[in-house]
């Protein structure tokens, strides 16, 4: 790592960073052994943190979280839409290359909700607009994404057989199908639907992790199923464009 010309300025995006990467609160200590970094060093930026509501102490556990202002700094990052303007060339490029439809999702609880849509000349219209939301387990975007979450969370998501919407008769009906489909998805690197969205079209999608590994969306391209693509060709460009967009955001 190149060393910073403001010490102090890097050491505080170091630790909110770091904070950000926990599943919870963490202690001064453990922060000041993960960045190597003197414990005096940590308390005081600490405190200033936490004064400009960037942190929050919980005193009785004597640990530290990301507070309100940072929680403040994720809702600008959203109303910039920064992932569409920064998806929305390089999809444009992937249809240009496929000859294919292609959009990308983000996940919002057990939904997908689209939010870029490069249609490709003379193929037909698709239900994946921007704004709409489907089904995560039933399609191929929402299948990569959860597919690199903690298991536990997917389970939370999907409790029980109530929690498992059908729009054609084909996919997942419990918990246990669906995790048969998130390990193949994990196996392969890539996720597919067939007819579980809209009959006759099929889809491949790979996801786009952020910096801690989370899935910060997916890149998918839906094409018709009697098509007779090249799976594999169309799998090989999905993912050089959802590794693309994962690097502009910092994965």
């Amino acid at each position: 790592m190149t060393e910073s010309k403001v010490p102090a300025a890097d050491a505080t995006l170091r630790i909110l960073s770091h904070l950000a990467a926990q599943r919870g609160p963490v202690a001064a200590a453990s922060i000041a052994a993960a960045l190597e970094l003197p414990r005096s060093t940590i308390y005081h930026l600490l405190a200033v943190l936490q004064e400009r509501g960037f942190v929050v102490h919980l005193p009785e556990a004597r640990r530290y979280g990301l507070g309100v202002a940072a929680f403040e700094l994720s809702g600008g990052f959203a109303r910039q839409q920064p992932l569409s303007r920064l998806g929305h060339p390089l999809l444009a490029d992937l249809v240009d290359r496929v000859g294919e439809s292609a959009h990308l999702a983000v996940l919002h609880g057990r939904d997908v909700l689209y939010i870029v849509e490069e249609r490709a000349p003379k193929r037909p219209h698709l239900v994946t607009d921007v704004g709409v939301r489907l089904p995560a387990h039933l399609t191929a975007s929402g299948r990569a994404m959860l597919a690199r979450l903690p298991r536990q969370q997917v389970r939370a998501l999907f409790p029980d057989a109530a929690a498992f919407v059908d729009r054609t008769g084909k996919g997942p009906t419990r918990y246990r199908e669906l995790r048969a489909v998130l390990d193949t998805v994990s196996a392969d690197g890539f996720a597919t639907e067939d007819g579980e969205i809209t009959a006759g079209m099929a889809s491949v999608a790979v996801a786009v992790p952020d910096h801690v590994g989370w899935p910060a969306a997916s890149v998918a391209v839906t094409f018709p199923s009697a098509g007779k693509r090249e799976v594999g060709a169309l799998v090989s460009e999905v993912a050089a464009a959802a590794a693309a967009l994962s690097r502009r955001i910092g994965g």
